[in-house]
């Protein structure tokens, strides 16, 4: 009986650690490298899709806004409603804020973001006018990360042979349009 537990209890959390978005200790890149892009500076809005209940969505704003920390990094700040962050502990005063700076990885761009003590990676894709800022999920990798240097191969490595890279649906930014 309590392996049974056990194994159910392991399967509640595989299922709740399924879906978080990958966190480190560790940037791509260890320090700043890249200066910063320019046009990402300023405010971005996008609208999200969550369920109200069963069978309905409801539409959020969402916006996210970089200003010139210095040359290479950003400071971000993350308004709209985000009451499902809450239990994360990122959120204070309905904002999240932190600094990030960009690194690249085999021809992508990726935003290295530092909330309360923890680094989040996500791919930043422009198209056009719109921004998408797509944040890779917790199993991108199976490998114990131990450095900058880890990381930026296991990414390499999740880009080079992944058919489509995985991300963290609930915590994915896309067509994001600059707002004044």
């Amino acid at each position: 009986m309590k392996k049974i537990i056990h194994l159910f209890l392991f399967f509640i959390v595989l299922i709740i650690l399924w879906g978080c978005p990958y966190d480190s200790a560790y940037g791509i890149d260890a320090t700043p490298q890249e200066n910063i892009d320019e046009s990402l500076l300023g405010s971005w809005a996008t609208f999200v899709s969550k369920p109200a209940n069963d069978q309905e969505h409801k539409e959020d704003p969402i916006k996210i806004i970089f200003s010139k920390n210095n040359d290479l990094e950003y400071d971000i700040a993350i308004t709209g409603y985000l009451d499902e962050l809450k239990p994360y502990r990122v959120v204070i005063n309905d904002t999240i804020k932190g600094t990030a700076f960009i690194s690249t990885v085999s021809g992508k761009q990726f935003l290295n973001s530092f909330i309360k003590g923890k680094t989040y990676i996500a791919e930043i894709k422009k198209d056009n006018n719109n921004l998408s800022i797509l944040c890779l999920t917790e199993h991108f990798t199976v490998k114990f990360i131990k450095s900058s240097t880890d990381l930026r191969k296991a990414v390499e490595f999740h880009y080079k042979v992944a058919n489509t890279p995985m991300y963290d649906d609930f915590f994915v930014l896309k067509n994001l349009k600059k707002v004044n």
